[in-house]
């Protein structure tokens, strides 16, 4: 199984950056997916699900700015992030998950800075 995450970046306050995670190795339409991210010195924390239903959900730091889809054709999971503030900055992982079953990917650095 892999999940391949990238489009993280050096991106200024108030800016937008598009993530992507492309999976392998499952049967992608069966999994819930999600993207989680982990600041220096912090645990790591969900910051968008979507369900293989296609109901999402969104940490209370990113509802109105960040929006979670999918393509269960490509086998793709995007986390589009606009008016990006400094405290987003973190490693962002890409999830997918089925029951207590759960795959995470490598992580792509995201960094929001001026």
């Amino acid at each position: 199984v892999q999940l391949q995450a990238s489009g993280g970046g050096l991106v200024q306050p108030g800016g937008s950056l598009r993530l992507s995670c492309v999976a392998s190795g499952i049967i992608f339409r069966d999994y819930d997916m999600g993207w989680y991210r982990q600041a220096p010195g912090k645990q790591r924390e969900l910051v968008a699900r979507i369900s293989r239903y296609g109901i999402s959900n969104y940490a209370d730091s990113v509802k109105g700015r960040f929006t979670i889809s999918r393509d269960n054709a490509k086998k793709t999971v995007h986390l589009q992030m606009n008016s990006l503030k400094p405290e987003d900055t973190a490693v962002y992982y890409c999830n997918a998950g089925r029951g207590r079953i759960h795959y995470w990917g490598q992580g792509t650095e995201v960094t929001v800075s001026s």
